[in-house]
């Protein structure tokens, strides 16, 4: 007879979602085979957020996927709370899938007394327990030094690009970068949709506004 322990708590992937956008976490489960851990959310009277989770996550390598959509702040908040809970009740490893960054294009001071909210999250989510981070085109490459440990910064640019060169003519084609922080970017859209394609040119152009406050949301 073996007197060997074998403990319940050995390194397993499980999958959390928020309720920012379900139906993300739903698709990735399914692509992988594995199940959504069951979450008790809800919101109190005041607005203040409840988190609980309906299985035992001890020792699991925990994965939790949140979208940062409107309202911005409830949706970051529910994350936090979810890495929290994870960390509390012994996880051995919390990764946050955040696909769009909130506040990311709040990664510099413009002028004096302004904060870096960019920054303010990365610290928010390291102080909750999170010990890795999963994004999609940041605002900025530097937004992943403000986390401190390792940043998994992936790129939608190829899927993109491939399905925007297949519904136009390229010949007509001009990019425009919003700003001129975002040149780079509009000129890997020009490298890919003229890849292969010999003696082709693509128009760049650049467009500048400063916009009020209020409307940089729209």
């Amino acid at each position: 007879m073996s007197n060997e322990l074998r403990l319940s708590s050995e390194k397993r992937l499980r999958i959390f979602t928020g309720r920012g956008y379900p139906e993300l976490a739903e698709e990735v489960a399914a692509e992988l085979g594995v199940p959504i851990t069951p979450t008790s959310a809800y919101d109190f009277a005041n607005g203040e957020i409840f988190i609980r989770f309906e299985e035992s996550v001890r020792g699991c390598d925990a994965f939790v996927i949140q979208s940062h959509t409107a309202p911005v702040n409830k949706q970051i908040m529910e994350q936090l709370i979810m890495v929290d809970a994870l960390k509390r009740a012994s996880a051995k490893r919390i990764t946050v899938i955040a696909p769009f960054y909130g506040y990311a294009r709040q990664d510099k001071k413009h002028r004096g007394r302004e904060p870096i909210s960019a920054r303010l999250m990365a610290d928010l989510f390291k102080t909750a327990g999170a010990d890795r981070l999963m994004t999609v085109d940041l605002h900025t490459s530097q937004i992943q030094g403000f986390f401190d440990g390792p940043v998994d910064h992936l790129f939608a640019l190829p899927l993109l690009a491939n399905y925007v060169g297949s519904k136009v003519d390229r010949s007509r084609l001009t990019i425009v970068s919003p700003d001129s922080g975002r040149v780079r970017v509009a000129e890997r859209w020009s490298d890919l949709l003229v890849a292969h394609r010999l003696h082709s040119f693509i128009r760049l152009a650049i467009h500048e506004s400063r916009m009020k406050l209020s409307q940089v949301a729209s």
